[in-house]
């Protein structure tokens, strides 16, 4: 082939990906809206499957719908034709990939979901194929140039059908109003788990509480037993008035420091979160204002307190 510049090579190998997604956005139709009211429709898994690449690219497709509401499985074509086939049900739909839509390894489990009244989803270039006709709906692709030179390797292909999967699962999540608390229910654990923790998941309900005008005996009393090394001071409503710190004993405490009032030595406006703030937000804040907890609040009522060893713990420093 010679010597090339893989740069170059590289920016026209992902143009033709490129070209190939544009053709497809552009031809979408109402076949992928019929395929989401059939998948909407439906009580039981999206059942995915696929031969070679498309099968990669269904494990994926299949793990997108599972993590966004819309239960599914993948299905190998081969394990189907073993006794796999016993999985599915009739409250299931089954999508299947297939660029040319006649992967022999497919026939077997068609002919028995369409035996069986199963509806199908296919997604193929060729609207003549074995799989378009099986399948109550069909997603047709372009029938696209592969990126791969000799146009075998299957590439621009496979990315036109996971796009086609991030759609179909993303249209569902919509549909669903499946939120973030939904998707912080399915992930709760990694990188993804940390940055959908609420500041209500880590804070403590046990609060240091004052009134403005308890002496500071009062107030020492109250910071060691809750031992945040703080305390929240509340006017006569309830309603959060400031908040003393080690540093505020360090920084005022001098010879009648015990018979001091708590107005007269806590620090007025403090940083305040709410329970529905992102703990990871909260961390920034404690981390840019060089603190070591705050308040969290609804209506400026106290309700609770977040200390950042609990944010370390978590994983979020």
């Amino acid at each position: 082939m010679g010597k090339i510049d893989e740069l170059e090579y590289a920016r026209s190998v992902i143009s033709k990906e490129i070209a190939g997604l544009t053709e497809m956005r552009d031809g979408i139709d109402e076949s992928f809206r019929a395929a989401v009211d059939l998948i909407y429709g439906k009580e039981g898994h999206v059942i995915v499957s696929g031969m070679g690449k498309p099968g990669h690219v269904g494990r994926k497709i299949s793990a997108t719908l599972s993590s966004t509401g819309t239960p599914s499985f993948f299905l190998h074509p081969a394990e189907a034709s073993h006794g796999d086939l016993g999985v599915i049900s009739q409250d299931d739909v089954l999508l299947v990939l297939s660029f040319s839509g006649n992967t022999q390894e497919l026939f077997p489990m068609l002919g028995y979901v369409n035996r069986f009244g199963i509806d199908v989803i296919g997604i193929t270039s060729n609207p003549d194929s074995e799989l378009a006709k099986s399948s109550k709906v069909c997603i047709i692709i372009p029938s696209v140039h592969e990126a791969c030179p000799h146009n075998l390797a299957p590439t621009t292909s496979t990315t036109i059908m996971i796009a086609i999967g991030d759609a179909l699962a993303l249209c569902l999540l919509k549909r669903k109003d499946f939120d973030r608390e939904d998707f912080k229910k399915l992930h709760p654990g990694g990188a993804l788990g940390k940055r959908l923790l609420l500041v209500k998941d880590l804070m403590h309900l046990n609060i240091p509480l004052v009134q403005e005008n308890d002496l500071m005996k009062s107030v020492l009393v109250e910071m060691s037993a809750k031992s945040f090394g703080c305390a929240f001071v509340i006017d006569n409503v309830g309603k959060i008035a400031g908040i003393i710190t080690d540093g505020d004993l360090r920084r005022k405490i001098n010879r009648d420091f015990l018979e001091t009032k708590a107005r007269d030595v806590m620090t007025r406006n403090p940083k305040i979160v709410s329970p529905d703030t992102f703990a990871q937000e909260a961390t920034k804040m404690m981390n840019d204002n060089k603190i070591i907890c705050l308040i969290v609040s609804e209506n400026d009522y106290p309700c609770g307190i977040i200390h950042i060893h609990d944010c370390l713990r978590a994983g979020l420093a």
